[in-house]
């Protein structure tokens, strides 16, 4: 990420490949040798460790190009496996809390995300015998960190971009919570040809909250791990700039299919957005008709004096302008 310049990044969403997680041997053995040959020798704490090291490369960049005020938000999920005949858990949330910590990072209140599954058996291991049963993970993580001191926006316009940037009373009560669990994980399995068979994507909707609730529009938003594309998908929804990492180039056709439906996609999903508050409004006059505010672009009820402000643009148009490097016009 050397192109990028110091200070120059808002928020950063991504999700890592999971250490210890089987499926990502592969690619962080490419990146260290030993990591390979230590999981052969069943040495599995060593080979956690080094995959580790691995990511702390990529942390300690984000904090250089991290403004003042910056927020990280990273997905992760913690591993269990036998190596050896020995169960145990591997857990990389704990320790990229631990690295942010270093590096110098304020560690915020964290998210989890627990996954809706359908898995009629809850449980690893022996059955009904104690102790020989284990405990089923169906959560991730949302590690959030900030980068020094709560951000300041000290001028006119950066203060009218935060103001029409706000969402809405039902969302911030949504958003906020430490606990989600209204979001499904999307499926991991790559049906393409010639690229690996699984990704770390997670929903649309996960990435377009943190953008919402961390940034200001026309921000520019980092994902170090970008995979199939779903943060770049969101920042765009949301107007803001965004720049993706992915080593993988055969994930490319994948993310240009995906920018080319954006279009569509995104419109709906503002249309849903904006009903939805609609469907919240009317509900709660029913309960009791008494509307103070209202929002000036739209002018539908809103229910505090921070919401009067808010647009929520469309997107007009998409333009390429090289291979790397797209445009995105609003109404």
């Amino acid at each position: 990420m050397e192109k990028i310049d110091d200070n120059s990044i808002a928020l950063v969403i991504t999700s890592p490949p999971y250490p210890m997680i089987e499926m990502w041997d592969k690619i962080f053995s490419e990146q260290n040798s030993e990591i390979g040959l230590a999981i052969e020798e069943g040495e599995g704490d060593k080979a956690f460790k080094l995959m580790h090291a691995e990511l702390y490369k990529v942390w300690k960049e984000i904090k250089r190009i991290l403004i003042i005020g910056g927020i990280v938000c990273i997905n992760i999920g913690d591993a269990t496996r036998t190596i050896n005949k020995n169960f145990q858990l591997f857990p990389s949330h704990a320790t990229i809390i631990n690295q942010f910590l270093h590096l110098g990072f304020q560690s915020l209140p964290e998210i989890i995300w627990r996954k809706q599954t359908n898995a009629p058996n809850k449980f690893m291991g022996s059955g009904m015998m104690p102790p020989g049963a284990y405990v089923t993970l169906e959560h991730e993580f949302i590690l959030l960190f900030r980068k020094g001191h709560k951000r300041s926006f000290p001028n006119e316009i950066l203060k009218e971009k935060r103001k029409e940037s706000s969402y809405f009373w039902e969302e911030r009560n949504l958003w906020f919570s430490d606990l989600w669990s209204d979001l499904k994980g999307v499926n991991q399995r790559i049906k393409k040809e010639n690229i690996r068979k699984r990704s770390a994507a997670y929903p649309f909707e996960l990435a377009y909250r943190l953008i919402n609730m961390f940034s200001i529009k026309e921000d520019i938003v980092l994902d170090p791990f970008l995979g199939t594309g779903t943060t770049l998908f969101a920042a765009m929804t949301s107007e803001r700039n965004s720049i993706g990492y992915e080593t993988d180039s055969k994930f490319k056709p994948l993310i240009e299919e995906g920018i080319k439906s954006l279009k569509n996609f995104a419109n709906n999903y503002v249309d849903k957005r904006i009903k939805s508050h609609l469907n919240f409004i009317d509900k709660r006059n029913k309960i009791k008709d008494f509307n103070k505010y209202y929002n000036k672009q739209y002018g539908f009820p809103v229910i505090t004096n921070q919401e009067k402000l808010i647009k929520i643009p469309k997107i007009k148009e998409i333009k390429t302008n090289n291979n790397s490097e797209y445009e995105v016009f609003y109404d």
